[in-house]
């Protein structure tokens, strides 16, 4: 597969596989953690649902850089996805996100709703890069790489892809 992959080519193929993604935050210590999360898109944003004393809370507020990797289907196809994290935890942004862009239901983990769960907030990430993965990488790759503009409309990427014999 050659030519420009967008952001939207991204989310529509990772729609596609499992709804479990995990999510790498690096902690102040240099540490790595790594976590099952079900990540939910709102345009060009990634969303995770987090506690506000989470283990991923605290290592983003030292370490924006995070990592996601969703569960390759049984043929080997996968998403990776490189971006910058930011915890957001008001009101406006909480009541916007649980009844307008998950898809299930949030009170199941936060029974109080958004106005009356304090320790819940939300990750924002915001996509620098992605890759697509076909059949694991292993049959094949092509690489391209663009930096993302100011509108965040083309990302970093690389596809790995079943070349054809």
């Amino acid at each position: 597969m050659t030519g420009t992959t967008t952001l939207s080519d991204v989310r529509n193929f990772a729609s596609g596989l499992s709804v479990w993604a995990h999510l790498a935050t690096v902690g102040a210590d240099g540490e790595p953690d790594v976590v099952p999360v079900h990540p939910c898109w709102e345009g060009e944003v990634l969303w995770v649902m987090v506690g506000t004393d989470s283990v991923k809370t605290r290592n983003v507020a030292s370490n924006e850089r995070v990592a996601m990797h969703w569960q390759v289907t049984e043929n080997g196809d996968g998403v990776e996805i490189w971006g910058r994290a930011t915890v957001v935890s008001d009101l406006e942004t909480k009541r916007r996100l649980w009844k307008g862009v998950f898809d299930y239901d949030l009170d199941a983990f936060a029974p109080g709703g958004p106005d009356n769960s304090p320790t819940t907030a939300f990750m924002r990430i915001d996509v620098d890069r992605a890759v697509i993965l076909r059949m694991y990488g292993a049959a094949g790759v092509d690489r391209k790489s663009t930096r993302l503009n100011s509108s965040h409309q083309i990302i970093s990427y690389a596809i790995f892809c079943l070349k054809k014999k």
